[in-house]
């Protein structure tokens, strides 16, 4: 191949192949269309009520706004401001949130790898941000820059991963204050997909939407114009913005890159017991910053997130995947709609290994964000123990469900032409033969039905006689194939090496303040 100029595009259609090697059989690159009709588990009195809920958050208690530059913004838009607490009208929220759009789209370096969010579009982000690594050799031990690369190389492999997002493990052993270089250099280079920024303050944003830019080979206009990537910040719930996410979050805003605010309301510990309470709250936490955001540069690309779920009551630890954190997804989706918004969820589990307790949870999680006609999943491959621990078995697991709910989307499944109700076929067989070789059978065999590339269909004599292996041990042996398989996608020399300066001349500088 060719080498590209400085300022093309690299990667292009063999990007969507590139690196699927031969360890696995997958599904072809795309964004999933979910053309269901979405779970509504409330009542139309029920959204009015939930609304009204969040609307008197903000106008009689409000939000902390820990932010000095926020908090001016929110002064002259004619807030009633105390201190750092913030009370907004309800006209207010409706007018500004109406601005924002109901769908736009993420292009990353590799245009073919561009992604679409809202509409009836579900794209699915890897999981981001553990502390720890745990695969079936090593067990859990704090995640290392190596673990990073890895997990960062099978958010690539998989077709149904559409986003790298975040660090896939913090890597502990690259210091705080260079490890977003690091790891956004890795992502970049071992990557082609749409990418996200940690708002932790200036310093990290700032560089990282240098570095999108530079992988793009993109001037800054260009950067400005589409959004090139994303960022997600939480809330401090109960009912608090914190000064360096809003600051990051403010910044991508300016720059005309997507953001999602996400609280995280845990009912019974920082959001009422209530689900209906619990997602009250977390619609006013997430639509003050969504207001924020369209105070600063109108039809900003924003999205809000749902991490409504519960704790256990009996030792406070967090649960996922549970009846309650289903319906509060459903909830959620159904509020969004209202809203005009597009909606991220989450795949999760409390689950500690890869085990049926983690498959349940997580399908669940799943399965929800199908029903709320959520938008972006995140953490939709290998999240554990409550989002501690980042686990590559898992991570493969997971795509098998990933391909099983696009596979599920595919309209060929309930297509209805004479050809599908098959009425030959059926006078052909009669009452007593059989379709396995009929010609219309033989046609379409090949096709007709989803394929897994993990799940292990022989029966138990068959499956022991090829070994016994269990789900996760298959899944081990998978992932090491596919880091020994792994090919980079492509990238012009001189971007590679721009980017190598940014992060050393960075690197040099001190990266971004820390206290340790």
């Amino acid at each position: 191949m060719a080498k590209t100029t400085r300022r093309q595009r690299s990667g292009g259609r063999a990007g969507n192949t590139r690196g699927s090697g031969s360890t696995i059989d997958q599904m072809p690159w795309r964004i999933p269309v979910n053309t269901d009709r979405p779970t509504e588990p409330l009542t139309e009195e029920g959204v009015q009520a939930i609304h009204d809920g969040a609307m008197r958050i903000l106008e009689d208690i409000g939000i902390e706004i820990l932010f000095d530059d926020a908090l001016a913004i929110f002064k002259e838009m004619g807030c009633r401001i105390d201190g750092t607490n913030v009370r907004i009208d309800r006209d207010t929220v409706m007018e500004l949130v109406a601005k924002a759009p109901s769908e736009f789209t993420i292009t990353p370096r590799n245009p073919d790898r561009k992604i679409a969010i809202g509409g009836k579009h579900m794209v699915f982000v890897n999981v981001s941000s553990p502390p720890n690594y745990w695969d079936m050799e090593t067990g859990k031990v704090p995640g290392t820059r190596e673990h990073c690369a890895n997990l960062l190389k099978l958010t690539q492999y998989f077709n149904c991963i559409h986003v790298a997002g975040g660090y896939p493990v913090e890597p502990v052993d690259v210091h705080a204050s260079v490890r977003h270089l690091d790891v956004l250099f890795d992502k970049l280079t071992l990557t082609d997909k749409v990418p996200h920024a940690y708002s932790l303050g200036k310093e990290r944003v700032e560089d990282v939407m240098e570095m999108v830019r530079i992988a793009g080979g993109l001037s800054h206009e260009e950067f400005e114009a589409t959004p090139r990537m994303y960022t997600n910040i939480n809330s401090t719930s109960p009912l608090k913005h914190d000064h360096l996410m809003l600051d990051g979050y403010m910044r991508c805003v300016r720059r005309g890159q997507v953001t999602v605010v996400t609280p995280f309301t845990l009912a019974g510990a920082m959001a009422p017991v209530t689900m209906a309470g619990a997602v009250a709250q977390s619609l006013a936490e997430g639509l003050i910053a969504i207001v924020l955001a369209q105070y600063i540069r109108p039809g900003a690309p924003c999205g809000i997130g749902t991490f409504t779920s519960n704790v256990d009551m009996k030792t406070g630890a967090p649960a996922f995947g549970t009846p309650e954190y289903m319906r509060a997804t459903q909830m959620t989706g159904q509020m969004a709609r209202f809203y005009g918004l597009p909606m991220r969820s989450s795949g999760v589990c409390a689950a500690n290994v890869p085990d049926g307790q983690a498959m349940w949870e997580t399908s669940n999680s799943l399965w929800a964000a199908v029903q709320s006609q959520s938008h972006m999943v995140y953490h939709a491959a290998g999240w554990l123990e409550g989002g501690l621990i980042a686990s590559p078995e898992k991570f493969i697991m997971d795509c098998e469900v990933l391909q099983q709910i696009q596979r599920y989307f595919e309209p060929m499944i309930t297509a209805t032409t004479p050809d599908d109700i098959a009425l030959d076929a059926i006078r052909d067989v009669g009452n007593d033969g059989h379709f396995f070789g009929i010609q219309h059978t033989q046609d379409r065999y090949e096709h007709a039905f989803y394929q897994p590339f993990l799940s292990d269909w022989r029966n138990y004599e068959g499956w022991d006689l090829a070994g016994g292996y269990w789900t996760a041990e298959r899944a081990n042996k998978m992932f090491k194939n596919i880091i020994n398989e792994f090919e980079t996608p492509a990238m012009d020399v001189s971007i590679r090496e721009e980017l190598a300066e940014f992060v050393t001349r960075r690197k040099a500088e001190g990266g971004a303040p820390t206290d340790f």
